[in-house]
């Protein structure tokens, strides 16, 4: 799939998930205004593999990507959606959700929901603009961990 600008992307399945995964999390601080490296555990890259796609430009570079899963009773889980802080605003984003939208869709997925916490202006605003409602879990990542799920419909394609 063609990306904004000189970049394209790869499904993480025809990727080394242990190399991705070691060059994300170096570039971390280019992706990410806070600590996400807990979020990027090994069974992301390895045996959800499939459900991530990598955002390279035509030099090599990567600069954003994707990793979800499609659980057994068909929800779509956005699980992380990062663009490197100068490819923003392009379009890269939104490529990367229709990616992972596909996928989901062609797996029987009907709905994706992401999960992000509730100050999380960005994430609240790009997923509201892709059509998500958004609801407060309270305590939903333990006590006092408020975490705000964003849920959108999947169409067939």
């Amino acid at each position: 799939m063609t990306a904004p600008g000189d970049a394209h992307l790869v499904g993480f399945a025809e990727l080394s998930a242990t190399t991705v995964r070691a060059r994300l999390l170096d570039a971390h601080d280019r992706f990410w205004a806070g600590d996400t490296r807990a979020l990027h555990h090994p069974v992301w890259f390895h045996q959800f593999g499939g459900f991530g796609a990598l955002a390279m430009s035509d030099d090599g570079e990567d600069v954003g990507y994707v990793l979800g899963v499609v659980t057994a009773d068909r929800l779509a889980y956005l699980h992380l959606l990062a663009v490197r802080d100068d490819r923003r605003r392009s379009g890269l984003g939104r490529l990367l959700c229709a990616w992972f939208d596909a996928l989901a869709v062609g797996t029987g997925a009907r709905v994706v929901q992401a999960v992000t916490r509730p100050d999380n202006d960005a994430a609240l605003a790009f997923h509201t603009a892709l059509g998500a409602s958004a609801h407060l879990s309270k305590d939903h990542a333990g006590p006092g961990e408020d975490r705000v799920v964003l849920t959108r419909g999947l169409l067939p394609r």
